[in-house]
């Protein structure tokens, strides 16, 4: 027997003839929607994040502005030519995104069309994700509900940083050191 039947052996003893218990499931969900875009740009640059709000108009130019000179993976999918392949050698991607949360400022990536692979987007020291208006939600059990379970998911708020044992923070550890985020209205 492995370890790690042993293990669900003993539990399954441990629990048998334990009585049904039903969880309640009554998250909040339904939340007014008034005011998220501003919600969710406060919550990202809280983490650090590079945030602007524009029109939908406005967004191709602040794009070619924000990438100038770098080399950018374009995933399939993401509306805009001139893609860089090489991972190993780009300095960032851009992306769109499945959902964005306003309550907690986090970026859902399903990788989906125009959302890279993990390593596409965790890899490159700087990631640019273009979220339209409509994507944002208001908490958790409302991003939950619009994602597929089944799809890979990455969740990030705020450009990768960790703390060492002194609490000194230290950026771009796993993940992009810079994220700018761009809410298309």
């Amino acid at each position: 027997m492995s370890a790690r039947d042993e293990i669900l052996a003993r539990i399954g003893r441990a629990v048998a003839g334990a009585e049904d218990v039903e969880i309640p499931r009554g998250y909040r969900a339904g939340r007014q929607a008034e005011g998220l875009v501003e919600l969710f740009a406060e919550r990202v640059d809280d983490y650090r994040a590079i945030v602007h709000v524009l029109p939908a108009s406005e967004v191709p130019a602040k794009i070619d502005e924000s990438v100038a000179g770098r080399r950018m993976i374009v995933p399939d999918g993401f509306d805009r030519t001139g893609g860089w392949n090489d991972l190993g050698t780009a300095d960032g991607v851009i992306t769109s995104c499945a959902v964005a949360i306003a309550e907690t400022g986090t970026i859902v990536l399903d990788h989906g069309p125009g959302q890279g692979t993990r390593a596409q987007t965790l890899v490159p020291d700087y990631h640019l994700c273009v979220v339209r208006a409509d994507q944002i939600v208001a908490g958790v059990p409302e991003a939950v509900a619009r994602l597929d379970p089944a799809r890979p998911l990455t969740w990030i708020s705020g450009p990768s940083a960790t703390s060492d044992i002194e609490l000194n923070r230290v950026e771009g550890v796993h993940g992009p050191r810079t994220l700018e985020v761009i809410i298309s209205t």
